[in-house]
């Protein structure tokens, strides 16, 4: 089977490698163009592009500063794939969706219809899901709403963030395209139409969707640390600064919401909220590394009444 593969960020890579050693005849890589990035704004390129590099791929890798382009059109075209395999990518307009024989799959980190959307990881941790997957499908011009091949659940451990789970998720995510690959190929994977019932959204995140809200539960809190981790990031006000949650648990004792109720060397610090306590393990302050809330108790001298928020 002749496969383009289309992918940019470090999530796409594992499902680039097992592409490359699957036995399939990969023919092509998709991109996202090099861009400026970092202090010195060198020239850098995609995760994806570099793993070609470092796999030593001997393929064409097209970077399209858009997928309409009458340019990168023909180049797709020419390559006549029999498959597209999308992952962590641009939603491919219809004329594209239109070049390959066999159409084109993708590797969505929810259990479809569940988590439609850009941030399904975040945003099953920021609810209190226990659980989630990975989903492989055929895309159709409805974003996420192609017919599933392949779908598995995996646990969300108590403790998780969005970052520890992305790191599973890719994983099994590149071990599921291959079975559904290899199934389309030799006719033993069906494609099951998605239902509308039970369809839920993830939309992109915001920086601002990071913001702690006190007056919300401690659960709930701890859920949006977890789920904003690594990114946007968790924060609160304190002191008229940013500061940075990274890591809480929910602690036991009751507290007006956004007030500091328990800051002492050993315990750490402890905040009340709309329903319980949240005990705030690892923050950062504006300009500064991590540390456990412990030290942030003993470095800024915190008091017991101080508000947060």
């Amino acid at each position: 089977m002749r496969v383009v593969f289309m992918g940019t960020p470090d999530f796409a890579v594992p499902s680039l490698v097992s592409v490359a050693q699957s036995g399939h005849d990969l023919v092509g890589v998709v991109t996202r163009p090099d861009r400026p990035r970092g202090r010195g704004q060198q020239m850098q390129s995609t995760d994806v592009k570099a793993a070609v590099v470092s796999l030593g791929l001997d393929v064409p890798v097209l970077q399209p500063e858009s997928l309409r382009d009458e340019n990168f059109y023909a180049q797709l075209q020419a390559l006549e794939p029999d498959l597209l395999v999308v992952v962590a990518f641009l939603i491919l307009p219809r004329s594209v969706l239109a070049i390959p024989k066999l159409g084109s799959v993708n590797v969505h980190p929810s259990l479809l219809p569940k988590y439609r959307g850009a941030a399904p990881i975040q945003w099953a941790i920021m609810n209190g899901e226990t659980e989630t997957g990975v989903t492989i499908f055929q895309l159709s011009p409805r974003v996420d709403a192609g017919d599933i091949l392949i779908q598995q659940k995996m646990a969300i451990g108590d403790d998780e963030t969005a970052g520890e789970l992305y790191e599973r998720l890719k994983v099994k995510g590149a071990e599921l395209l291959i079975r559904a690959i290899d199934g389309m190929s030799d006719g033993s994977v069906i494609a099951v139409p998605q239902t509308d019932a039970g369809v839920s959204r993830a939309p992109k995140l915001e920086k601002e969707d990071g913001e702690i809200d006190w007056s919300k539960g401690a659960g709930d809190i701890r859920n949006l640390i977890r789920g904003t981790n690594p990114f946007p990031g968790a924060f609160t006000l304190w002191r008229n600064k940013l500061l940075k949650v990274h890591r809480a648990i929910v602690d036991t004792g009751m507290g007006e919401a956004g007030i500091v109720i328990g800051a002492d060397g050993k315990r750490g610090l402890v905040v009340g909220t709309g329903e319980g306590v949240l005990a705030l393990d690892e923050v950062q302050p504006a300009g500064k590394k991590r540390m456990s809330g412990a030290d942030f108790v003993r470095g800024y001298r915190i008091e017991v009444g101080e508000r947060f928020g």
